[in-house]
């Protein structure tokens, strides 16, 4: 096996979820080549699963530094026997709408691994619960906590979707691929609705690539706005708004958007000046 091209193939995901999970960017280079030079002493005849095994061992040198640097915040003790309601946690993560990186310090070093393992990398439970030496159960629940106080507003402020779609829009209209990619959800959709697709919108891209490819280097006209009441942008010709951009942000990554043009959408735009209405 060619360690150094498998461990170079994984590097940048590796890289993402290091930085998401420390938030800065400086230690999660550092964090990835720790695995390295484990990887480096390790036989991996042994590993059955590089890219996984990767993944535990940067998220455990993540984890290790975070409970090192900062002691852990009081959770609560669970209710015995009680265990988390999918539909409450499926709304819970519809309702997510900060930055990530805004609110990392609000986050238990678990709460932080499991938030960003699962909802931004599609890492399983079964998973995420063998790095945190503990059980599905205590993981999903570690991530609902995590959604919930992503989810409230610090201090009185309200939502950061609009920092997280101001910062998309500007890496498509610099070109910065690199960036786009730090942006998306790994299962992000761009669809268009009839109109919009006659105006020329792809009707549907999947995956993160294929979507950071479509943006690199345009959106050069789009205005910022309010859509449906969510922060978004506008192209619009001579005054007139011909095609929203409706952005869904969950843990400050973008997981959906919607080319709209139908008038029913467009009658709700607002123009807007970051997060307030102009």
């Amino acid at each position: 096996m060619d360690l150094t091209g498998e461990f170079e193939h994984e590097r940048p995901r590796l890289t993402r979820i290091a930085a998401r999970v420390l938030g800065d960017p400086a230690e999660a280079e550092d964090a990835v080549q720790q695995a390295w030079l484990r990887l480096a002493r390790t036989d991996v005849t042994a590993v059955d699963n590089l890219p996984g095994w990767l993944t535990t061992v940067v998220t455990r040198v993540c984890l290790d530094r975070l409970k090192a640097a900062v002691p852990a915040p009081h959770e609560p003790p669970d209710r015995a026997g009680v265990d988390p309601d999918p539909a409450e946690e499926v709304a819970l993560a519809d309702s997510v709408g900060s930055a990530l990186h805004l609110v990392l310090d609000r986050l238990t070093p678990a709460e932080r691994v499991a938030l960003v393992l699962h909802d931004s990398f599609a890492v399983d439970f079964a998973t995420i619960a063998g790095i945190l030496d503990c059980t599905p159960v205590a993981a999903r629940k570690h991530a609902s906590r995590a959604r919930s106080k992503v989810a409230a507003p610090p201090d009185g402020h309200g939502s950061v979707d609009w920092q997280v779609v101001d910062a998309f829009l500007s890496a498509a209209r610099d070109g910065e691929f690199s960036r786009l990619l730090e942006l998306l959800a790994p299962g992000v959709v761009v669809a268009g609705d009839p109109v919009a697709v006659g105006l020329g919108t792809p009707a549907r891209i999947e995956g993160r690539d294929a979507v950071a490819e479509f943006f690199d280097g345009a959106a050069a006209a789009a205005l910022p706005v309010f859509v449906l009441g969510r922060p978004g942008a506008a192209w619009f010709d001579r005054g007139v708004a011909r095609v929203a951009f409706d952005f869904r942000v969950s843990a400050g990554l973008v997981t959906r958007i919607d080319f709209r043009a139908e008038p029913e959408a467009l009658e709700t735009i607002d123009r807007r000046r970051d997060g307030d209405r102009r």
